[in-house]
C-alpha cells in the first residue's frame, strides 16, 4: 500500500463518525458529490444531474446498462425520409407525477420549450438544434422532423435535455418553481429537496415499467470524497458515488462493503495552445506527447483505475478505432525533436487545471516532471473551477497546455470532437482548420452507420497526426457500496435506474 493510501485510510478511520438513525427497511441512502441546484432537464450538462434525475424523468427512448437504445415513453419508432423524419408511437396510459397525461402534445411542448427562449438559457439546446419541427400526427403519434442530418439524434433523445416535462405544471408554476420541485414520469418522484443538503424520492407505483421495490431513496450531497467514504464506513450512506483512488483498496478490503470500478464516461486529455508560444510548433507538441509515460501514471498514481487512451474518447465510444496506436513513451526521441526546433534554454510550458481535482494535481506534477526531464521548464497552474471553465478556457487564456475532461454522454465521438475541434466552438479557443471543420461537418451528413464510423475514426487520426492534444486516460468510475444493497447495476454513463434495487 502506498504511503498516501495508508495516511488517507487512517484519516478516514479516525474521522468523527456520523451516527445515522437506524436504516429503515427499504430505504437507500446515496452520497452524491454535487447538487446541480436546478433539476430542470434543459438547465444542466452535469453528470451529477443524470445520476439522480434519470430516476425522476423518462425520455421517448432510454438506454440500458450496455448503452443500447430501448423503448421509453415511445413504444416504437421509425426512421423516415432518409433519416430526416423520426416517427414515434407513444405509450398510452402514462401520467406525470402530478397526474397530467403524457401524450403527443406533451412531446411537442417539451421540445418547443427546449428549442425556444427558455432552452436558450441553458446548455442543452445546442445538442438539438438540428430539429426543425415537431408534428403531432394523432394523440399518440408524433414526428420529429430534422432540418439537417443528425445521425446521433435518436441517442440525444435519450439524453438530458429531451426528458419529457409536464406542460400544464410548467405553464402554471413557471420554470423556476419546476427547477426546485420537478415533476416527471419516472419511476421515482421528489418528496423533499433541501438545496445542497439532500433530495428524497418516493416510488411511483404507477410507473409504466413497473413499481420500484424501494420505499425511499435519499441523496445526501457530500462534496468531499473522503467524507463520503467515512459515511459509507459508518453506515450513514449505502453508496459512496465519488471514491478517491487512494481509498479504493480500503473499501475493497472491508467485509461489509463492495468496490465497483468500471469504465466511466469521462476521458481526460491535455489540450495544446496552438496559436502562440512554443506549442504553436507541431514538433514541440509531438515531443511533449512522447515525453510523458502515461502507462506509469495510470498504474502508479491512478492505481489501475483508468485506461490509457489514444484519442479523446473511451473504448465504448462510437468512433473508437481499436487499430489506432498511441504515441510511444520515448524521451530520447522527444529530446531529439526539441533539439531540431532549437528552443531557447529553459523554455517554460505551463499546464492549467482546475484546483479542486486533487487526483489530477498529482498527475499534473508527474507530467511536469516528465517534461522537465526532456529539457523543458514545466510549471503547473491551478485555477478555481468556475473561473477555469467559464473564463480561462473559452477566452483562450490558458498556458501551453490545459486539462480537459469530457463526459461525452452520448458515447458518440461526434459529441466530443465537434465541440472540441470545430472552429468557433465554445471549448475550442485555438484551433481553426478548414480541413478538420469539413471532416467534422461531413460525418454529420452520413446516414450509413459503418461509413460514419470510418469518418469519425479518420478525425481521431487527423487530431493525433497534428498533435492537437496529449491523450491521457479514461478514468474509471469508482463506487463504494454496502453489501446490504442488492440488484444494483452501475452503468457506464452514471445514469442509475434504481427500479430493481432492494436493501436487506
Amino acid at each position: 500500500m502506498h504511503m498516501r493510501t495508508r495516511l488517507l485510510a487512517a484519516a478516514v478511520a479516525i474521522a468523527p463518525a456520523f451516527v445515522p438513525p437506524a436504516q429503515a427497511a427499504g430505504t437507500l441512502t446515496v452520497a452524491q458529490s454535487q447538487d446541480p441546484n436546478n433539476w430542470d432537464p434543459i438547465a444542466t450538462f452535469l453528470i451529477a444531474w443524470g445520476s439522480v434525475a434519470s430516476n425522476m424523468f423518462d425520455g421517448l427512448v432510454l438506454r440500458d446498462e450496455a448503452l443500447n437504445l430501448k423503448p421509453g415513453l415511445a413504444t416504437s419508432w421509425e426512421v423516415l425520409d432518409q433519416g430526416m423524419r423520426l416517427r414515434f408511437k407513444l405509450r398510452q396510459g402514462v401520467t406525470f407525477h402530478n397526474g397530467e397525461p403524457f401524450n403527443a402534445e406533451a412531446v411537442k411542448f417539451t421540445m418547443a420549450r427546449l428549442l425556444g427562449p427558455e432552452g436558450a438559457k441553458g446548455p442543452q439546446q445546442s445538442n438539438y438544434t438540428s430539429i426543425g419541427s415537431v408534428d403531432v400526427i394523432d394523440p399518440y403519434t408524433v414526428d420529429i422532423v430534422l432540418k439537417r442530418p443528425d445521425p446521433v439524434m435518436l441517442t440525444k433523445l435519450a439524453g438530458y435535455g429531451a426528458m419529457m416535462v409536464p406542460p400544464k405544471y410548467i405553464t402554471e408554476k413557471g420554470s423556476a418553481e419546476f427547477g426546485i420541485h420537478p415533476v416527471g414520469t419516472g419511476p421515482f418522484k421528489v418528496t423533499d429537496y433541501q438545496n445542497k443538503v439532500s433530495l428524497t424520492l418516493a416510488p411511483n407505483p404507477a410507473h409504466w415499467d413497473g413499481a420500484p421495490k424501494l420505499d425511499k431513496v435519499i441523496y445526501r450531497f457530500i462534496v468531499e470524497p473522503n467524507t463520503q467514504v467515512a459515511e459509507l464506513q459508518s453506515g450513514g450512506v449505502d453508496i459512496a458515488s465519488n471514491v478517491p483512488v487512494a481509498l479504493a483498496s480500503t473499501i475493497a478490503n472491508a467485509p461489509t462493503l463492495s468496490l465497483i470500478s468500471i469504465t466511466g464516461p469521462t476521458v481526460t486529455v491535455l489540450r495544446f495552445n496552438t496559436t502562440h508560444g512554443p506549442t504553436m510548433d507541431a514538433r514541440v507538441r509531438k515531443a511533449m506527447i512522447m515525453a510523458v509515460d502515461r502507462d506509469t501514471i495510470v498504474k502508479q498514481i491512478l492505481q489501475g483505475h483508468a485506461k490509457p487512451v489514444t484519442s479523446f474518447q473511451s473504448t465504448l465510444s462510437f468512433g473508437f478505432d481499436p487499430a489506432q496506436k498511441p504515441v510511444p513513451f520515448d524521451p530520447v526521441a522527444a529530446k531529439k525533436l526539441l533539439a531540431e526546433v532549437k528552443l531557447p534554454a529553459n523554455t517554460t510550458v505551463s499546464l492549467d487545471f482546475p484546483s479542486n481535482d486533487t487526483t489530477f494535481r498529482e498527475v499534473a506534477q508527474a507530467v511536469a516532471g516528465y517534461l522537465t526531464a526532456v529539457g523543458l521548464k514545466a510549471k503547473i497552474t491551478p485555477h478555481e473551477m468556475n473561473v477555469f471553465t467559464n473564463d480561462i478556457i473559452p477566452n483562450g487564456k490558458t498556458g501551453e497546455m490545459f486539462r480537459m475532461g469530457w463526459g461525452g454522454w452520448t458515447f458518440d465521438y461526434d459529441n466530443t470532437a465537434y465541440l472540441m475541434y470545430h472552429s468557433g466552438e465554445h471549448w475550442n479557443p485555438y484551433d481553426k482548420d478548414p480541413a478538420l471543420d469539413a471532416m467534422l461537418e461531413g460525418q454529420r451528413k452520413i446516414v450509413d452507420r459503418g461509413e460514419r464510423e470510418k469518418a469519425l475514426q479518420a478525425i481521431a487520426h487527423f487530431v493525433a497526426d497534428n498533435a492537437l492534444e496529449l491523450p491521457l486516460y479514461n478514468m474509471n468510475t469508482i463506487y463504494g457500496v454496502n453489501k446490504r444493497v442488492k440488484g444494483l447495476v452501475a452503468p457506464p454513463d452514471n445514469r442509475w435506474r434504481l427500479t430493481g434495487v432492494t436493501v436487506d
